[in-house]
This record gives structure tokens, sequence and C-alpha cells, in this order.
């Protein structure tokens, strides 16, 4: 068995656990709050309602703080990440323009050798040099061969 499994596992019946504890303390002051008097339990609904606003306030707060800073940090020219953060955002555009310039060297290389394989089949071929400015080498090259 996989321990990543294992511990995924026991992790999740944890949380039940716990869910299943919560709701259950949530049925006994559920049962109790309706033996409190009247002003005790509007208190009571107050502040259950600020606690939850308090706890989704602090629960969005930080993914959004979070990716608006990243955001800040993975611009070159704006933001206040830090500077080495910054400066990395440039290695993707040094690696394409390095690529491209890669490319480009790669491809007038071989045309370099595509070219220099032609001249030396010309040039080792049975024919001489002058025969290639002569007006009928067309039909020489047409003619078939024995």
């Amino acid at each position: 068995m996989n321990p990543r499994s294992s511990d995924s596992a026991a992790i999740v019946a944890a949380d039940i656990a716990e869910a299943r504890f919560g709701l259950r303390i949530a049925a006994i002051l559920n049962e109790q709050s309706e033996c409190l008097a009247p002003d005790v339990q509007t208190r009571l609904r107050f502040a259950r309602q600020q606690a939850l606003q308090q706890r989704q306030r602090h629960a969005t707060a930080p993914a959004v703080a979070g990716s608006v800073r990243l955001g800040q940090a993975l611009s070159l020219f704006g933001g206040d990440g830090p500077r080495w953060l910054r400066w990395l955002s440039i290695v993707p555009l040094v690696m394409l323009v390095g690529g491209l310039f890669l490319i480009q060297y790669q491809h007038g290389q071989t045309q370099i050798e595509v070219a220099a394989d032609i001249d030396a089949a010309l040039l080792g071929g049975d024919l001489p040099p002058a025969a290639y400015r002569d007006a009928g080498f067309v039909e020489y090259l047409k003619a078939p061969r024995n």
C-alpha cells in the first residue's frame, strides 16, 4: 500500500471525526440555547454572526492579498516584491530570445552545409567548370546517361 494514500486516509478520517464532534457540540449548544433568556439569545446570535463574518474576512483576505502580491512581484517594472523575483520574471523572455537566435544560427549552418555539398558535387563531377557556362548545358543535363 502506498504510504501517501494511508496518510491521506488518516487525514480524511480525522477530518470526519472532527466534523462529527463539531456537529454534536453544535446540537448540544442549540438545545441549551432554548433555555436562555431572549436578550441573551439575541446577543449570542449577534456574536455568532460577527464571528462568522470575521472568519470569512480572514479566510478570503490572505488569498486575495497573496495573489496581488505575487502578481506584483512577478512584474518586472511594478510591485513591491523581492528584487530577485522581479528579475527572475525576465528568464522566460531571455530563454525565448536565445532560442530564436539558436534556431536562426542552426538554419544558417544547414544552408551553408547544403551549399558546400552542392559545390563539392559540382567540382568533383565529370564536367569541367567551363561546361556550366555553356548554353547547351541544360540539354546535356536532360540527356539520359549510360
